[in-house]
């Protein structure tokens, strides 16, 4: 089951937690791009969750990102937990994201991921994410790659 969440609900929390102790592990340190609650407020975002058997084991949201294009949706903190990964949370939390993101009239989702996060790459790229120029925070990072997406 997928539920769309606040992005400061405790489950979201306990799972961006997670992840960030991920980009830890892999990176040396968080991802410091900023983001607040209000940026995954429909309408201008949404924050999901997966859960199985009642816990909270999968995420992902979107916001705006007009910085790289007037309506651009930008992917942020998809995460499946290491006991759920494989039953398909991140396929069906991405597509739900596209979807709604394009409900919500934004034309292409754009997202960063990093060299040492092969299973994502693979994911994106299995879902037509090509390539764009890095963006943001990571516009000169040579771990990072950007991706983007058309939607509809």
């Amino acid at each position: 089951m997928i539920k769309v969440v606040p992005f400061d609900h405790p489950d979201a929390v306990a799972l961006i937690d997670e992840v960030q102790q991920v980009y830890i592990a892999l990176y040396g340190g968080h991802d410091r791009t900023r983001t607040s609650p209000d940026e995954f407020a429909p309408p201008q975002g949404l924050f999901l969750v997966g859960y199985a058997v009642g816990e909270p084991v999968a995420c992902g949201g979107w916001r705006l990102h007009d910085l790289i294009g007037p309506t651009d949706a930008e992917l942020k903190r998809m995460y499946v937990t290491p006991k759920a990964r494989g039953l398909g949370y991140a396929r069906a939390i991405l597509a739900e994201l596209e979807r709604t993101a394009a409900a919500a009239g934004r034309t292409r989702m754009v997202l960063e991921t990093g060299t040492r996060q092969p299973e994502a790459l693979a994911l994106y790229e299995s879902t037509g994410y090509l390539p764009v120029p890095n963006f943001s925070l990571h516009a000169h990072s040579p771990m990072s790659r950007c991706l983007g997406k058309e939607l509809g």
